[in-house]
């Protein structure tokens, strides 16, 4: 649909599928191939297949086995869209002499004086501006979302009329390279190296039960911890050093404040002094209102004006103005 509107804006339009991951991934098989092909074809376009298995490797797959070594849950979604799917591919693209990219994501883009923003997709149920946070200036600007304003029953709708044949294909919700979601054995089987189990504990330090391996759990994780209480227990902390989980109850799990590193700014250079936003901590989260405050060039503190529940190191922390993305950077630490 993203190549069909802007052929319809008048664009010469060249399809490109990314080949990620050999293990079985979802979104590099062969059917998920031959569906994009038969699209191109229909439009008239040319389609090529890219081989960026080893940057992939390298720059989402490494970078989430190295979160969840150090006690984090990282969302490589928004890796492979910063380092793939943008930087890597408009390199190739500047290259081969294209203007633009052009992409399915439902978000948008503008302008205030000098400055490209992004923003908030219209269909705010499918809004894909969180995992796209990590857009610099340059890639904005070489960027299009054909499907920015239209909802996902509108993009069905046309798709059909026009006799895609993935009009009604189902949507993936799984990370692409762990299709069963058992991302421990993933990356046991990857690095071929084993993460061992260790104790949980409670919050007071007594032994409560043993753990399989910390990798296969997160903050806020209730069920398949095998250890039964007077009240429900949650995951409240990992200790990645001492391989220990720590259990708590519900009220444990809250914070008031958040710090985090890797910061991206797009609506600004910099934030100037404490600035009222909205912030969300995870993709599907509803927008809470705080104060942050740029504490470095590369680094920021949150403080909500509620206290947040499972706020969880490794994931993104983005910061919006109505439907304009300020910026976002890696939550580091909850407090």
């Amino acid at each position: 649909m993203a190549a069909s509107l802007m052929g319809d804006a008048g664009w010469d339009c060249v399809g490109l599928t990314l080949k990620l991951f050999d293990g079985g991934s979802r979104c590099c098989s062969l059917e998920d191939v031959n569906d994009a092909r038969a699209v191109a074809d229909r439009l008239g376009m040319p389609h090529y297949v890219l081989n960026y298995t080893e940057r992939f490797s390298r720059d989402v797959i490494g970078r989430f086995i190295a979160g969840y070594e150090r006690g984090e849950t990282p969302n490589p979604c928004i890796d492979c869209n910063r380092y793939i799917k943008w930087k890597g591919l408009l390199e190739r693209l500047g290259q081969l002499g294209f203007d633009c990219l052009a992409s399915g994501h439902y978000a948008r883009t503008g302008q205030s004086g000098g400055r490209r923003l992004l923003k908030k997709g219209r269909d705010l149920q499918k809004d894909q501006s969180y995992v796209l946070y990590g857009l610099s200036q340059e890639e904005l600007a070489r960027t299009r979302f054909p499907l920015g304003d239209l909802t996902k029953a509108q993009v069905r709708e046309i798709a059909a009329g026009r006799g895609f044949i993935n009009a009604k294909k189902d949507e993936s919700q799984d990370i692409c390279f762990v299709p069963d979601g058992d991302y421990g054995s993933f990356m046991e089987r990857y690095t071929g190296r084993s993460y061992p189990p260790g104790d949980i504990l409670g919050l007071d330090g007594a032994v409560l039960g043993r753990h399989r391996g910390q990798l296969r759990y997160t903050i806020g994780q209730r069920r398949g911890l095998g250890v039964a209480g007077n009240v429900p227990l949650y995951v409240a902390a990992k200790d990645p050093a001492a391989n220990t989980l720590t259990l708590g109850p519900g009220s444990s799990l809250y914070s008031r404040s958040l710090t985090a590193r890797d910061l991206n700014l797009i609506a600004c250079d910099s934030l100037e002094g404490p600035l009222r936003v909205a912030v969300k901590t995870r993709y599907l989260q509803r927008e809470q209102q705080a104060t942050a405050v740029q504490t470095g060039e590369d680094s920021l503190r949150v403080d909500f004006d509620e206290p947040q529940r499972a706020v969880t190191a490794g994931q993104a922390v983005v910061l919006y103005d109505g439907d304009t993305v300020i910026g976002g950077g890696t939550l580091a630490t909850a407090f």
